[in-house]
């Protein structure tokens, strides 16, 4: 029997989890498992309750995205009980949502990913931190955190919370927004804008040419993708269509009632977390060498589908982006460019929305009926496309709720992105503080 290797905790995710290395008798890595062992329970307790009541019971699914599985909740119960929204209410909707985008992608790049890049991936733990950042770039550190506060502003002075909303219910939303706060808010969403602009062009010149070594090595696996496309194919955050994406970029679009025509799901006994499937590619595979079944969501799978970004800042920086490292790209690494591309379009969504009249109408919600029925629900959350499917009985009360959020469809990628890496920089048992900080990058990269 060979040496484990626990990583325990793994450091700078928005999650816990641990990583096991397997070694050989050689100390070559043997294999390698990513250990999620948080039981969360929301498909057996939300039995029972009203459809209502959803929206604002799973958002505590995630502090991080809540307001993910909040507008996917709403959009099943809209589902379940056969009713649209009025325009207002969407625009709403997916202005929330945006600017829910804009914070959860600057935490990210800035103080979960960036001491990978900025202080370096064999730097000292104990300054290859958020602190770190914070020490090498004060001014930087100091307008992130401004941007944050900005995000959080918009959120709470018209939902009331910006952690575990109240503001979205089946049929549309709970209140309409004045002039007033529109006229509040236009100023606040376009300085987050000139920040996102800021941070693309900042990676771009300081931080991704340094790495490229590192982005072309470490946690690369050749896999499919899923993502949410309109009509046209451009990537919304909100609503359309699915695609299923092969490696070789060939893809098939389906509609949400259609995904457990596409996406099956298994399990593990060393794993709490689902392991869902492409289960017309074959049963799932988790073999290095010749995966099956596998894809990836998140921000790079969705740039990957998608055949245009929907702004034209965004749109720019991914033809930028397609020009360097094709279509699918497959390096692990690039999540975090792709992050930057889509952060763009929210905060230019953002503030296309409140440019919008036509969001301050006091239409926000259609009236509805309980009834028996099934809804499913979909959005992309910052971490992947994130599916709520609920079914009713004719007093609207909940008889069955299956989830698959956006880091249980990356489970497989991670575990092998994992092995990935730990196979290339493990050799004959030898191994140090850095050697295992690019295990994790290769788990952060997908912002688990």
């Amino acid at each position: 029997m060979g040496k484990v290797i626990n990583i325990q905790p793994i450091t700078r995710i928005e999650g816990h989890a641990k990583v096991a290395i397997h070694l050989d008798d050689a100390g070559n890595v043997a294999d390698t498992k990513v250990h999620v062992q948080a039981l969360r329970g929301f498909e057996k307790f939300c039995e029972g309750r009203p459809v209502e009541e959803m929206p604002r019971t799973v958002c505590h699914i995630c502090g991080i995205c809540p307001w993910a599985h909040h507008l996917a909740s709403s959009k099943a119960g809209d589902a379940c009980f056969g009713v649209t929204p009025p325009p207002a209410a969407v625009k709403l909707r997916r202005l929330m949502q945006s600017i829910a985008y804009v914070s959860d992608k600057i935490l990210h790049f800035y103080f979960l990913a960036a001491p990978d890049f900025v202080i370096g991936p064999d730097a000292d733990y104990s300054v290859r931190n958020v602190v770190g950042i914070v020490q090498a770039a004060p001014d930087i550190a100091r307008q992130v955190v401004k941007m944050r506060h900005l995000g959080a502003q918009i959120l709470e002075s018209f939902a009331g919370r910006a952690i575990h909303p109240t503001l979205s219910l089946p049929g549309g939303v709970s209140k309409p927004m004045t002039e007033a706060e529109r006229q509040q808010m236009l100023p606040l969403a376009q300085e987050l804008l000139e920040f996102s602009k800021f941070s693309m062009q900042f990676a771009k010149d300081n931080v991704f040419p340094k790495y490229l070594d590192a982005i072309k090595n470490i946690g690369v696996i050749e896999v499919g993708y899923l993502g949410t496309v309109t009509a046209d194919g451009a990537l919304d955050f909100y609503d359309g269509k699915l695609r299923l994406m092969k490696p070789d970029g060939s893809y098939d679009d389906f509609t949400y009632e259609q995904y457990t025509d596409y996406i099956g799901e298994w399990v593990e006994p060393w794993s709490y977390q689902k392991f869902p499937y492409a289960k017309q590619w074959g049963q799932l595979n988790l073999d290095l060498d010749n995966p099956t079944g596998v894809y990836r969501t998140n921000c790079l799978a969705r740039i990957n589908v998608a055949d245009k970004m929907a702004t034209p800042l965004a749109q720019k920086e991914l033809e930028e982006f397609r020009a360097a490292f094709g279509r699918p790209a497959h390096f692990t690494l690039l999540y975090h460019y792709a992050r930057l591309i889509e952060l763009l379009q929210a905060a230019e969504h953002a503030v296309e929305l409140l440019e919008d009249p036509e969001i301050t109408s006091k239409d926000i919600r259609a009236e509805l009926t309980p009834k028996a029925g099934r809804g499913i629900g979909c959005v992309e959350a910052p971490r992947g496309t994130l599916i709520h499917d609920y079914t009713c009985d004719e007093n609207g009360l909940i008889t069955k709720v299956n989830l698959i959020v956006g880091t249980t469809h990356n489970n497989a990628a991670i575990n092998l992105s994992v092995n990935q890496a730990a196979k290339l920089c493990i050799k004959e048992g030898k191994y140090d503080q850095g050697a295992l900080n690019k295990v994790e990058m290769a788990i952060r990269a997908y912002d688990p």
